[in-house]
């Protein structure tokens, strides 16, 4: 049996089907969905990241990519994991240059926000960290939802390692995005940078906050007090 069937095979012991019904609804798979097309069996994250843990070390780039081209989303979820944790563990830099190559490759089986959220900072961001970013101003200016999503997701370890001027430039560019997961997605990473640099993240809202969706401006002032919270919602800044 190669590793592919059995990872596939301690994942299907962990199904449940049951749950699985209700997941095409979450991950909006229908017919017109963001995340048409998708198919699930419903195994719990946690249980991925164990077996992800237990096979990345034997199994090739060329077998993490039979798993991230299955239909199953718990399949490519599962091999993203996979993934970084190979570049995590990753020696040389030409190790972990094959490895961003290989995502970048594979990106269009990055197709769902959560498959986004598990990868693009851990692998691209932290790769191009002290690299040039030309990649993302390019994934965030693209047609495709899901480079956009991994461009502003990207920055996250940006933000984590303090530095913030690209999450600023690529909200930016998506700053009048149509899309609701975009939407969350800027004021997440917005509200990360607040969280780590008050004043920075106050100053472009101040600029920027009235011509930005609703849902990004909510998700951007959460963690903020109350009574200034209250002032961006009014438009009172």
């Amino acid at each position: 049996m190669s590793s592919i069937d059995k990872i596939k095979l301690e994942l299907n012991k962990h199904a449940d089907p049951e749950k699985a019904n209700f997941l095409p609804n979450f991950f909006k798979a229908g017919p017109g969905g963001y995340g048409e097309g998708d198919k699930f069996i419903s195994v719990k994250v946690p249980v991925q990241r164990k077996v992800a843990k237990k096979y990345y070390k034997t199994l090739s780039l060329e077998e993490v990519e039979l798993l991230l081209r299955d239909p199953i989303h718990e399949y490519r979820l599962t091999a993203l994991i996979i993934l970084v944790n190979k570049f995590e563990k990753a020696k040389t830099e030409r190790e972990r240059k094959s490895i961003k190559d290989f995502y970048l490759k594979n990106i269009s089986f990055v197709n769902n926000w959560d498959l986004v959220d598990s990868s693009a900072d851990k692998i691209l961001g932290a790769y191009l960290f002290d690299k040039e970013k030309d990649i993302l101003y390019g994934f965030a200016k693209s047609d495709n939802l899901w480079e956009n999503r991994v461009a502003i997701i990207s920055t996250f370890y940006f933000i984590k390692n303090e530095e913030f001027e690209d999450t600023l430039n690529i909200a930016k560019i998506l700053l009048k995005h149509e899309h609701d997961l975009i939407h969350k997605a800027v004021g997440w990473m917005l509200r990360e940078v607040g969280n780590r640099n008050f004043d920075i993240e106050f100053n472009f809202l101040r600029e920027h906050y009235k011509n930005m969706p609703r849902t990004m401006l909510r998700y951007a002032i959460e963690k903020f007090e109350p009574e200034l919270r209250n002032k961006f919602l009014k438009g009172l800044i």
